[in-house]
């Protein structure tokens, strides 16, 4: 980075920590399960009483935003549209909170059960991912098992622009590779009337795709949505991942935060509960309320002041 962008990125932390703490109100979301399975990640809620029951206690705890993958009565990652829809009317009929599912993590039509949730009005926000990758264990890697490739083409991405625009549902760009970010910019411009999508910069300790959550990762982001995406709220996440060290500066310049099970580091002993109560610890005022972040999002503001 030039060094004058490093002394203007510097002096906006600065000018954001000295209004009132940090000057916004953070969104802060929770990502309760993942795909996992309980192998790698034992502490994950699976069934749909639990992923109620967490879905809820992060809520009240300051997770506005909740996010969760389904899973079948065998413990296995399930695409029923029935058990997502369950999962979604039980936390809101005790919180109010923006509850989103994953997409099919393959098949001929990854957006099925998404636009059956979206007919039945159960959609704020909907997981959309511009890019593939490949997902390999640093672990794995070592003892010679190969990972697996994510694979989202242009015409699936387009599928869930498609709906997005229909049912008005904010799409949440999972930004796995810089690349990420140059092509859900671009697909934006081509579907302008789509809600404005919320890109979630993912990191990884454990894996090697894209950057490890260090400073000079993010500040690479920052330049590159500056130019790409300069009005889009961004977040902080990942997969296998400790942002602890990357939080307080992510906060500082007006990021928004990921936290709970299925970023953590696999076999983390802290339940998502937790993970929400020590990051909402961390933001010095209260996480923002899932009206003021839809106000935001109405507003296309980056965050709520």
């Amino acid at each position: 980075m030039p060094r004058d962008a490093f002394l203007q990125r510097d002096e906006q932390d600065e000018r954001n920590k000295a209004l009132t703490g940090y000057a916004h109100k953070i969104w802060l979301e929770v990502a309760l399960n993942g795909g996992w399975g309980r192998d790698l990640q034992p502490r994950i809620p699976v069934s749909t009483d639990e992923l109620i029951g967490e879905g809820i206690a992060c809520a009240r705890a300051g997770a506005a935003i909740v996010h969760f993958h389904a899973y079948d009565r065998e413990g296995q990652p399930s695409d029923d549209a029935g058990i997502y829809a369950a999962v979604i009317k039980g936390i809101r009929a005790d919180v109010d909170a923006i509850v989103y599912p994953t997409i099919a993590f393959d098949g001929a039509d990854r957006y099925s059960f998404v636009e059956t949730l979206a007919r039945k009005g159960l959609l704020e926000w909907a997981a959309l991912d511009t890019g593939s990758v490949n997902l390999s264990r640093f672990d794995d890697i070592g003892i010679g098992k190969p990972g697996s490739v994510y694979n989202n083409d242009e015409a699936g991405m387009r599928r869930g622009l498609d709906l997005a625009r229909d049912f008005g549902f904010h799409p949440s760009f999972a930004i796995y590779e810089p690349g990420f970010v140059r092509l859900g910019a671009a697909l934006h411009a081509a579907f302008p009337e789509v809600p404005q999508p919320i890109y979630r910069l993912m990191f990884s300790n454990g894996m090697a795709f894209g950057f490890p959550p260090e400073r000079y990762a993010l500040d690479a982001y920052r330049l590159l949505l500056a130019a790409e995406a300069p009005d889009a709220p961004v977040m902080i996440a990942g997969l296998d991942v400790d942002l602890s060290e990357l939080i307080p500066i992510a906060i500082a310049a007006g990021y928004h935060l990921r936290v709970g099970l299925e970023d953590a580091r696999l076999g983390n002993r802290r339940g998502n509960l937790e993970l929400v109560e020590a990051a909402a610890a961390l933001l010095g005022k209260a996480p923002a309320t899932a009206t003021e972040i839809r106000g935001a999002l109405q507003r296309g503001s980056r965050a709520v002041t």
